[in-house]
């Protein structure tokens, strides 16, 4: 089964003129981005800041982000939907490819024949929390279940995300610019 998950609701926060807090922005995040040939795949760009440290009063610039690394010296919030992967290893090969070819150019996507063919690698520290579902994180030696309220941190090492249940599985991902 695949079903969709709801919208990302984007609640973004700022100060008027008098310096008092208030809700600017209460709505579904636009950024949204998806892969024709991985039905139920959905990446949403939250938000981006492309400094460190951030400047707080900075407008956001999520709908022009290309790829999948974060601005040089600054982040990405991005949340993720993958759903449960195909069974057939050819099929889902070619979905996976279809990402990477497609919106995720930029990462260093590992084609050898291996553990699985979503195996990448990003300079960057990222903390994957998941928001829903469960979901594989695979290594190249060894893998781990990761359940609702779990939380990876991706120090730049080469890895996978391998949906092997039945629900689609949502993923909070803040990629913070890195170097090895």
């Amino acid at each position: 089964m695949n079903e969709s998950l709801p919208p990302i609701r984007r609640i973004v926060t700022g100060d008027d003129a008098s310096g008092r807090s208030r809700i600017v922005e209460d709505a579904p995040a636009s950024a949204v981005r998806t892969v024709a040939e991985r039905p139920g795949y959905r990446s949403v760009n939250v938000w981006r800041t492309e400094e460190t440290p951030a400047n707080t009063g900075a407008p956001d610039t999520s709908a022009k982000h290309q790829g999948i690394l974060p601005p040089k010296n600054g982040n990405i919030l991005r949340i993720i939907d993958f759903p449960p992967e195909s069974a057939d290893p050819a099929e889902r090969q070619r979905r996976i490819q279809a990402t990477f070819n497609g919106m995720f150019r930029d990462a260093t996507h590992d084609k050898r024949d291996g553990k699985h063919p979503g195996m990448h690698r990003t300079a960057t520290v990222d903390y994957a929390i998941l928001l829903e579902g469960e979901i594989w994180a695979v290594m190249d030696e060894g893998e781990t279940l990761m359940r609702a309220g779990d939380v990876l941190v991706q120090r730049g090492t080469n890895h996978a995300w391998a949906n092997r249940s039945q629900k689609t599985a949502r993923i909070a991902f803040v990629l913070i610019d890195g170097k090895s």
